[in-house]
């Protein structure tokens, strides 16, 4: 399996393909902030391709418009980082720097990656986007995907997604892998019934990885500690932690 088969499923009509290479220029003059950035994106990325541009003239879904933000199309673009990239640095300037919601698969060492990042305007640069942060599912295809994975890539497709505009479009794709960062925890892939229920299941999943952070936290400096009464301390804190990260885990 490869990034094209995460590509295909999401169902898209022949219309919306573009197929063009981008030029890493173009993201060098639209939002790389730092020379460090720059040099980052003309060392890192192998190539990057635009694969689509979902319309609303050609998909036939309604573009939003809010004083928020914007959506008049949603991208789906491939990249290839090089295996010595920082590729969270280099997924989050791509999505600052093409100026619309961006449906994102990366490749690095064999490994994929599929990223969404909702976008709003900016407070302090008029004409401005920035991102709302990344959601990101990382090595999503391995050489026998389990059945968490085939559920995820069933609910993909461009038709499974809500309609009323592209706004809602797009948050229904984060959703599904939501629902795939839950599903990897539990075992079971089950996508939300509501927004509500994504909401919730949101929360839970930023509450178990702080959890996680903590406890992994403590773990390095327990081990390190030689004070017996101490290390039992710190050891009793973990437990606790544990038993919340167990909770948290039933409401994912």
């Amino acid at each position: 399996m490869n990034a094209d088969d995460i590509v295909q499923a999401l169902g898209l009509p022949t219309d919306c393909l573009v197929n063009q290479r981008v030029p890493k220029k173009l993201l060098i003059e639209n939002d790389a902030p730092t020379p460090a950035d720059k040099r980052m994106i003309n060392d890192g990325i192998e190539e990057i391709y635009w694969i689509a541009a979902l319309k609303p003239t050609i998909i036939g879904v309604p573009e939003y418009r809010s004083d928020e933000r914007e959506y008049l199309e949603i991208a789906v673009l491939t990249a290839v980082f090089r295996p010595q990239a920082k590729a969270s640095r280099l997924i989050e300037l791509i999505h600052r720097a093409i100026p619309y919601p961006v449906v994102l698969v990366t490749v690095q060492d064999g490994k994929f990656s599929l990223s969404l990042a909702h976008k709003r305007f900016s407070q302090a640069e008029e004409g401005k986007s920035i991102i709302e942060g990344v959601v990101l599912e990382s090595d999503l295809l391995m050489d026998e995907p389990g059945p968490e994975m085939a559920a995820f890539l069933g609910t993909l497709s461009l038709s499974e997604q809500p309609s009323e505009t592209l706004y809602r479009l797009y948050q229904g794709w984060i959703d599904k892998l939501e629902t795939l960062a839950a599903a990897r925890i539990t075992g079971r892939y089950a996508p939300a019934d509501t927004q509500a229920t994504a909401t919730a299941r949101r929360l839970a999943l930023d509450e178990h990885g702080r959890l996680q952070r903590q406890i992994t936290g403590l773990r390095s400096v327990a081990a390190k500690e030689k004070q017996f009464n101490r290390r039992v301390e710190l050891n009793m804190k973990i437990r606790d932690l544990e038993i919340k990260l167990q909770d948290t885990k039933k409401s994912l």
